[in-house]
């Protein structure tokens, strides 16, 4: 049974090297009880504790799942500047390493947005070492105005089971491209649509649901996903 509370654990901050010149922070919330880990990368606009993604991360752990949030440098140094995707794809494989160094469980990883696509984006130019699946939460699959599928082509190079969490009004994923994209990856791929949700998972006021009603299925969402994949 998945489960939301409104206590929060606090979270051990950490930090740990990309390269020999660059160390980024992170921040370590695993339960004592978890069954899993989930590395979890923030999207372009927003670091490691922005609300959204400290929502995802407290949800997971009250259901046994911890997680590894982590900075891109230019994050840490303060940049709006997302990092070349050679950095950034480096530091993901750099916070696997931390987590898979720190973690006697399974590990997941994903992220937001520019998060999730530089996780699959490592993954596909060479396999994750003890990644069992990657989590997507809103996969930005073209800019917005600008539809096409072309940023989706390097993940028939990832070799483990995916989960795309998508808003059905995302305007950086239109859903008459990424359904096909879906369908051609196969049963490695699962897509679940909030409906009403755009690319920061935002519901429209006449819906009548809440900002923590859309949360609790993300969460959900994930979690039974992670489940069925570790009994797989």
């Amino acid at each position: 049974m998945v489960t939301m509370t409104t206590a929060k654990a606090e979270a051990e901050r950490i930090s740990f090297d990309v390269d020999e010149e660059r160390r980024v922070s992170g921040l370590w919330l695993v339960p004592k009880n978890g069954e899993a880990v989930c590395v979890l990368a923030h999207g372009a606009g927003a670091g490691m504790s922005h609300p959204f993604l400290e929502g995802i991360a407290h949800g997971l752990t009250e259901n046994r799942i911890g997680t590894l949030r982590y900075q891109f440098p230019y994050m840490d140094r303060g940049s709006r500047r997302p990092d070349p995707p050679k950095l950034a794809q480096a530091t993901v494989r750099a916070a696997v390493g931390e987590a898979k160094r720190r973690a006697g469980v399974p590990l997941f990883a994903g992220g937001k947005s520019f998060g999730g696509r530089m996780t699959s984006q490592a993954a596909a130019a060479e396999p994750l070492a003890g990644i069992a699946g990657i989590v997507f939460l809103g996969f930005p699959l073209h800019p917005p105005g600008k539809p096409g599928d072309e940023r989706g082509d390097h993940l028939a190079g990832v070799t483990v089971p995916m989960l795309f969490l998508q808003g059905s009004r995302d305007e950086f994923a239109d859903p008459a491209l990424l359904k096909p994209l879906i369908t051609r990856l196969g049963e490695r791929a699962t897509l679940h649509i909030v409906e009403d949700g755009n690319h920061s998972f935002r519901v429209p006021a006449k819906t009548g649901r809440k900002g923590a009603d859309v949360l609790a299925e993300l969460v959900r969402t994930t979690v039974e996903w992670i489940a069925a994949v570790k009994a797989t």
